[in-house]
């Protein structure tokens, strides 16, 4: 009996920290200037989506992304000429380990440049779909007339 509870034990120690080398090396990957470069939907329609409470999604096309690993930061700019909220947003971002489901997240909060949060201290959880050198994407599911609809959004990394 005490060896199968060392056994065990020794197995979940190996997972956890498998799974913490896998969050650090994301974070590592994520290091860097990325460009978002595309959202989708999952159906057909023009849909008139604000993002994280800040702008419509087209102001977010072309927007460049800067994360920053080693404190859990970054910001991202909105610029285009024709969108309102136009300048440089800050965020703390984490991925957590996998919940049951074995899928990374990645959770979002926008703060200001104090670092204090500047949405009610409410954040938001995209599904980290993709993470390489190069391409990233996350996707977000939020409700549309009581269904799920599925936010896609493609990186392109800078340096």
């Amino acid at each position: 009996m005490k060896k199968l509870i060392l056994v065990l034990t020794v197995v979940l120690l190996a997972s956890c920290t498998s799974t913490q080398q896998t969050v650090i090396a994301a974070k590592k990957t994520l290091k860097g200037k990325w460009t978002l470069s595309k959202i989708s939907y999952d159906r057909e329609g023009i849909f008139q989506v604000n993002l994280y409470n800040d702008a419509p999604s087209e102001c977010f096309i072309g927007s460049y992304w800067r994360f920053i690993p080693n404190n859990n930061t970054g910001n991202y700019e909105v610029y285009q000429s024709e969108c309102a909220s136009k300048g440089l947003r800050n965020f703390r971002f984490t991925i957590p380990k996998p919940e049951g489901d074995g899928e990374y997240y990645f959770l979002f909060k926008p703060i200001d440049e104090k670092k204090k949060s500047t949405n009610n201290n409410a954040g938001y959880r995209m599904l980290l779909k993709h993470l390489d050198t190069t391409t990233m994407t996350w996707s977000m599911t939020v409700s549309l007339e009581g269904k799920p609809f599925v936010i896609t959004m493609d990186f392109n990394k800078e340096q």
